[in-house]
């Protein structure tokens, strides 16, 4: 009886595992106008994936521990639409200190990420680290 409850167990916990988004994970943005970068963590909120700046890296490659943003939420709310698509969500920019409606499109190790205003969008490509 207690090897099937730590069957069963261990079932749920590697199911929790395995229902990760495929979208979960580390990822590089493209250099912003100064040529630096961040790091940004996607991650299961609830039904959908956020994103908090982990890391600023500047144009010379050197880590920014100083970056005012550090830890700071920049995607919320994106919902999963099928076919690596996402949509209904938020994304805070650095650059403009605004925030937009949101879609991404994952593909293999490349996420485009978009923020939107009256159907114009501007965006990256963001490439996975881990």
């Amino acid at each position: 009886m207690k090897i099937m409850a730590l069957a069963a167990l261990a079932a749920f916990i590697g199911a929790g595992a395995a229902l990760a988004d495929p979208a979960e994970g580390a990822w590089r943005t493209q250099p912003g106008d100064t040529g630096g970068y961040l790091h940004v963590d996607i991650y299961g909120c609830g039904d959908a994936l956020c994103g908090v700046i982990r890391k600023a890296i500047s144009k010379d490659g050197t880590e920014r521990t100083d970056y005012e943003h550090l830890n700071r939420r920049m995607l919320w709310d994106m919902q999963p639409q099928g076919g690596g698509a996402y949509g209904g969500g938020k994304i805070w920019t650095p650059d403009r200190d605004k925030t937009y409606n949101s879609k991404m499109q994952l593909s293999g190790n490349s996420l485009t990420v978009k923020g939107c205003v009256l159907g114009i969008c501007r965006g990256q490509t963001w490439s996975r680290l881990r």
